[in-house]
C-alpha cells in the first residue's frame, strides 16, 4: 500500500472512531488495529460489528474497505466489502440494491476462480429471491451453491446450501420436504466444528416442526441452541432462538411461558443493541398479547415501530402501522386508527411505490435505448447487404441450411411413419391375443357347460331316476346354465366394447339398492355353499356413474367372492365416502386369497381365471371388464389379497 493511501485510511479511521464516540459514551472495539494486507480483514470485521445496531456506520467502512480494495486491485477484497454492502441493503429491505452488490461479488469471484467466494455469492443471491418470494430462483441458486461446494470439497458451504434449501421449502409450507435438506444438514453439521449455522440449523428445524404440529420435537433443537449460544459471539442467534421457543409455546396454548421468555430475550437484544433482535421481539411480543390484551399489544407495536423509525426500516414500519390501525379499529378508536392508516399509506407510497415507478421510468429508458441500438445495428447490416461478397456466403449459407432442413423434413417423417408402423403392428398383435381369448373360451369354457347340460338332461330323461335325484340333478343343471349364462354375457360384453368402445350414461343412483340387488341375483349360489353376503353400504352412499357398469361391477366382484370363498363363510361389502368426492366400494372375502405373482395381472387379459371352492370356473374376462368399466366412468379399482385369509377389491368412482 502507497504512504498517501495509508495516511488517509489511518485519518478516516479517526474520524469514525470519533464519530463512533460522539453519543458520548466510549466505544471499545475488541478489533485489533490493520496492518498491511490485513486492512481489507480488519475492515470486514469493523463492518461484521456494526451491521445490525449501527447500519450507517457499518456503510461507512465498507465504502472506506471498497475504495481501499479498488485502489489496490484487491479483487478478492472488493468482492467481500461488496457483499459486506449487500447483506447491510438485505437487512434494511433494500433486496434490489443487495441483488445487485451480490451480483458484482460474484463476477469478481468468477473472474479470480474462488468457488468458495462464488457459493457464498450464490446464497446471499438464493437469499434475496427467497425474501421476495421467488422460490423457483432461489432454489436455483442454492443448487448452484451446493454443486460449488461439493466441487472444493467445503463442508461448511455444503451445510449452509443444505439449511437454505430447506428454508426455500419451508417458505413454501413444504415442510417435510423441508426438514429431508435439514437432516442431512445435520449430518453435516456432526462432522464440522461448531459455528453460528449449527445455531441457524437447529432454529429452522424447531420451525418445521412447530408448523407440522410436533412442538415436543420442536423444543430439544432449541434448548440445546440456547445452551450452546450463551456466549456473547452468538446473543443474536440466542434471542433468535428464545423467541422461536416462545412461539412453540404460544402454539401450545402456554402463553404464560411464551410471554416470560420473549422478555428476556428483549432484555437481551436491548442489552446488546441489536435493533433487528429488538423488533424481531416486539412484534413477537405484541403478536402473543394479541386480542388478549390489546392495550399490551398495542404498546409493544408502538414500541416496535419507534424503534423503526430511528433505523429507517420504512418496511417494517408499513408492518407495525398496519398492526397498530388494526388494533385501533378492533378498540373501536377510529381516529387512531385513521392516522396510522394514514401514515402507513404515506411511507408506503413513499418509499415503495415511488421507487418502484423510478424502476419502471430506469427500464423504460433502457428499453429506449436498447431499441435505438438495434436501429442502428440494422441500418449497418443495409449497408454491409449491399456487399457482393456477403451476398454471396449468404446464399452458400442459405442453401446449406434448405438442405439441412429438407434432411430434417426426411427424418421426421421416416420416423413418424415407423412410429405409426409400430402402433399398428401393437395393435394387431393386441388384436390377434383377443381373437385367441375368445376362441379358447368359445371352444373351451362354453362348450364344456353345454356338454355337461346335454348329458344332465339326457340322465334326468331316465324314468328311472328317483325324485330326489331328479332335483339335485335338476339344481346342477341351473348351476352350469347359470355359469354359461354369465360367460356369454362377458364375452357379449366384452366383444361390443371392441367393436363399438364403451357406451356410458352417467347418472346419480343409490349404491347399496344395487348392491341388494346384486346380493339376490346370487342367493342361489351363495346359499349353495351357506355363504352370507353382508350389505354395510349406508343409505346416503351416491354414486355418480353408469349404472349398468355398476351392476356388472359389483355382481361381478361379488361372484368372484363367493366362487373362491369356504363354505359357511361371510362376504361383507362396504363404502366410505373421501374427501377428494370419490366413494370407495370395498367387496371383501375371507377365502383362498391370490398368489402375490398373479396380483400384478389380475386386471389384464392374459389372465387365466382358477376354480373356485367348489370346482367353479371362470372365463377371465370379469376382472379386465371391471377394470375397463370403472376407469370408463373416471375410476378405478384395485386389490389387496393374502393367501390363505382372503382378497378385498375395491371400486373408486366418483361421488353424486
Amino acid at each position: 500500500m502507497n504512504i498517501a493511501v495509508r495516511i488517509s485510511v489511518y485519518c478516516v479511521l479517526i474520524t469514525c472512531f470519533a464519530f463512533l464516540a460522539s453519543d458520548g459514551k466510549a466505544v471499545a472495539l475488541k478489533i485489533d488495529a490493520p496492518t498491511g494486507a490485513d486492512t481489507i480483514e480488519y475492515y470486514n470485521k469493523l463492518v461484521s460489528r456494526y451491521r445490525y445496531d449501527k447500519p450507517d456506520s457499518a456503510t461507512f467502512f465498507a465504502n472506506i474497505g471498497l475504495q481501499l480494495a479498488r485502489s489496490t486491485k484487491n479483487k478478492q477484497g472488493e468482492a467481500t466489502m461488496l457483499n459486506q454492502l449487500g447483506m447491510i441493503d438485505d437487512n434494511v429491505g433494500d433486496f434490489e440494491s443487495s441483488r445487485k452488490k451480490y451480483l458484482q461479488a460474484l463476477d469478481l469471484y468468477e473472474a479470480i476462480h474462488n468457488t468458495k467466494g462464488m457459493a457464498t455469492e450464490n446464497i446471499r443471491l438464493g437469499v434475496v429471491e427467497l425474501r421476495k418470494g421467488q422460490y423457483d430462483r432461489s432454489t436455483g441458486y442454492f443448487l448452484s451453491a451446493l454443486e460449488l461446494s461439493q466441487k472444493n470439497g467445503d463442508k461448511l458451504g455444503q451445510m449452509e446450501a443444505y439449511i437454505t434449501l430447506g428454508e426455500a421449502y419451508a417458505g413454501q409450507k413444504k415442510h417435510d420436504r423441508a426438514l429431508e435438506y435439514y437432516r442431512v444438514a445435520e449430518k453435516l453439521n456432526d462432522q464440522i466444528p461448531f459455528s453460528n449455522l449449527s445455531l441457524n440449523l437447529f432454529n429452522d428445524i424447531a420451525i418445521s416442526y412447530r408448523e407440522t404440529g410436533k412442538l415436543e420435537e420442536a423444543k430439544p433443537y432449541l434448548l440445546k441452541g440456547i445452551k450452546l449460544s450463551e456466549v456473547p459471539k452468538y446473543q443474536g442467534l440466542n434471542i433468535t432462538l428464545t423467541n422461536t421457543l416462545a412461539s412453540v409455546y404460544a402454539k401450545g396454548g402456554d402463553t404464560t411461558t411464551s410471554i416470560k421468555l420473549q422478555k428476556e430475550a428483549l432484555e437481551k437484544a436491548r442489552k446488546i443493541n441489536n435493533y433487528i433482535r429488538q423488533i424481531q421481539t416486539l412484534t413477537g411480543l405484541a403478536t402473543t398479547y394479541g386480542n388478549r390484551n390489546t392495550a399490551k399489544s398495542l404498546d409493544y407495536w408502538k414500541q416496535a415501530l419507534q424503534l423503526s423509525e430511528s433505523r429507517n426500516a420504512y418496511k417494517e414500519q408499513v408492518d407495525e402501522l398496519n398492526a397498530i390501525a388494526n388494533i385501533h379499529e378492533l378498540q373501536k378508536n377510529y381516529t387512531e386508527a385513521y392516522k396510522a392508516r394514514n401514515k402507513q399509506y404515506k411511507i408506503a407510497d413513499e418509499f415503495f411505490y415511488k421507487k418502484m415507478s423510478r424502476q419502471i421510468v430506469s427500464l423504460q429508458n433502457a428499453y429506449e435505448l436498447n431499441q435505438s441500438k438495434i436501429r442502428e445495428q440494422q441500418l449497418r447490416f443495409e449497408n454491409n447487404r449491399r456487399d457482393l461478397q456477403q451476398r454471396i456466403s449468404y446464399g452458400i449459407i442459405a442453401a446449406v441450411f434448405l438442405i439441412l432442413m429438407v434432411l430434417i423434413w426426411f427424418y421426421f417423417r421416416t420416423r413418424k411413419l415407423n412410429y405409426l408402423l409400430n402402433n399398428t403392428n401393437a395393435e394387431l398383435q393386441e388384436s390377434n391375443t383377443a381373437k385367441d381369448k375368445i376362441f379358447s373360451i368359445l371352444g373351451h369354457d362354453l362348450r364344456s357347460p353345454f356338454i355337461s347340460v346335454i348329458n344332465l338332461l339326457e340322465i334326468i330323461d331316465d324314468d328311472d331316476l328317483e325324485p330326489e335325484q331328479r332335483k339335485e340333478l335338476l339344481n346342477q343343471l341351473k348351476d352350469n346354465t347359470t355359469v354359461s349364462l354369465e360367460t356369454l354375457d362377458s364375452l357379449l360384453r366384452w366383444g361390443q366394447k371392441q367393436i363399438k368402445g364403451i357406451p356410458i350414461n352417467p347418472s346419480a343412483f343409490n349404491a347399496r339398492a344395487f348392491v341388494d340387488k346384486a346380493a339376490i341375483f346370487l342367493a342361489g349360489v351363495a346359499g349353495n355353499k351357506r355363504i352370507t353376503i353382508e350389505n354395510n353400504v349406508r343409505d346416503n352412499i351416491n354414486i355418480f356413474a353408469d349404472p349398468d357398469h355398476f351392476e356388472f361391477i359389483i355382481r361381478n366382484l361379488l361372484s368372484n367372492a363367493v366362487k373362491f370363498s369356504a363354505n359357511n363363510s361371510k362376504v361383507v361389502v362396504s363404502a366410505e365416502k373421501h374427501d377428494d368426492n370419490v366413494v370407495a366400494l370395498t367387496v371383501k372375502d375371507s377365502g383362498i386369497g391370490i398368489a402375490p405373482e398373479k396380483l400384478n395381472e389380475i386386471f389384464d387379459l392374459s389372465n387365466i381365471s382358477t376354480r373356485g371352492t367348489g370346482n367353479e370356473k371362470g372365463t377371465g374376462l370379469g376382472l379386465l371388464l371391471c377394470k375397463e368399466f370403472a376407469e370408463a366412468n373416471n375410476g378405478s379399482i384395485n386389490v389387496t389379497s393374502q393367501q390363505g385369509k382372503g382378497s378385498a377389491f375395491t371400486v373408486i368412482l366418483p361421488v353424486a
